[in-house]
């Protein structure tokens, strides 16, 4: 099991290709809050849900300062036709090694219907402009997340 992230942790650096295909690194954001979440797989139910909503609430957290990151294991070709089929406006970033995930104990032992699995641990971290973790979130559910971080970044009522 990876070593999960703490608040006041450093976030990891990384370099990942969006769904152009471009090359997208954390630092490209330093200066500005940056929220990374991770998530399983481009397409499925719940992750539409986890990206549809931060869509739905994009200009509001764009707004605020907040820089919005998408990562999963899904290849570039596979995130653009998630980001085109849902309107999508943020980068998708490609983590398909797992390194990122890993990195981020974002990746690791999870339940899944009951059973332990291998698997995407569905995570949300907000960084500071200089680069620190504000709030690191395991676990979470892919409905009604975002209302809740808003709520938490004291973005809504």
């Amino acid at each position: 099991m990876s070593e999960r992230l703490s608040p006041g942790d450093t976030a990891p650096e990384f370099t990942l290709s969006d769904s152009e295909g471009n090359k997208v690194s954390l630092s490209d954001f330093r200066g500005r809050h940056v929220v990374v979440y991770f998530y399983p797989a481009a397409g499925t139910p719940g992750c539409t849900k986890q990206a549809c909503d931060f869509r739905d609430n994009l200009a509001q957290l764009n707004d605020a300062g907040y820089q919005v990151l998408g990562v999963s294991p899904g290849k570039p070709e596979k995130l653009a036709k998630f980001a085109a089929a849902e309107e999508l406006t943020f980068p998708l970033l490609s983590d398909p090694d797992k390194t990122v995930l890993a990195e981020w104990g974002a990746f690791g032992e999870k339940k899944n219907y009951g059973r332990i699995v291998q698997g995407v641990i569905r995570s949300t971290f907000v960084i500071d402009p200089e680069g620190k973790i504000e709030k690191a979130l395991y676990n979470v559910r892919a409905t009604g997340h975002v209302a809740k971080l808003l709520k938490d970044l004291s973005l809504s009522a």
